[in-house]
């Protein structure tokens, strides 16, 4: 568990910028948003690395913020890893732009830049730069046509799709 939140250190580490041809989307509502959200896809990195069955829950705080929640299996460790983190808008409410930080003062980008505004049943996620990058559910799996949708947005913002890693849920 301290390697899991260790790692996710590095990834808040002044690191609210965001990556070329990513824009956040417009017209968000936080609230639809809220509740939890399976990882279907992501670009690896050492704080998520051999975790399965990975989700995400956000709630609202009293002052406004948001809670982060984030779990996944190890099957190698044989347990549950959790990392609860806090998020805030880095510009109006209305844009997917938000700073995530597990150990504040350090933050991360949380760029919501695909999102399905009908529904909010799916939505893709970046980091501060093109090696973060993660593709979001409200079920543990996406219709091929909707998966093939998000990946050519992500391929088209100049993220390396072929690098994903799908999430066994």
């Amino acid at each position: 568990m301290r390697k899991f939140l260790f790692s996710m250190l590095f990834f808040c580490v002044g690191c609210t910028q965001i990556p070329n041809n990513v824009k956040p989307v417009q017209n968000f509502e936080l609230n639809r948003y809220l509740g939890k959200w399976y990882e279907v896809a992501r670009l690896d990195h050492s704080f998520e690395h051999g975790l399965s069955k990975v989700t995400a829950e956000y709630a609202l705080n009293n002052n406004g913020s948001v809670q982060v929640i984030n779990r996944g299996y190890s099957e190698k460790d044989k347990k549950w890893k959790e990392a609860i983190g806090v998020a805030y808008f880095m510009g109006p409410p209305d844009q997917g732009l938000l700073k995530v930080s597990f150990f504040r003062p350090f933050y991360g980008t949380y760029a919501i830049f695909e999102l399905d505004h009908d529904n909010y049943q799916y939505a893709l996620i970046s980091g501060p730069d093109h090696s973060y990058l993660w593709l979001l559910s409200r079920s543990p799996s996406l219709s091929p046509t909707v998966k093939d949708f998000l990946l050519q947005k992500a391929k088209q913002a100049g993220f390396d799709t072929q690098d994903l890693i799908f999430v066994a849920q």
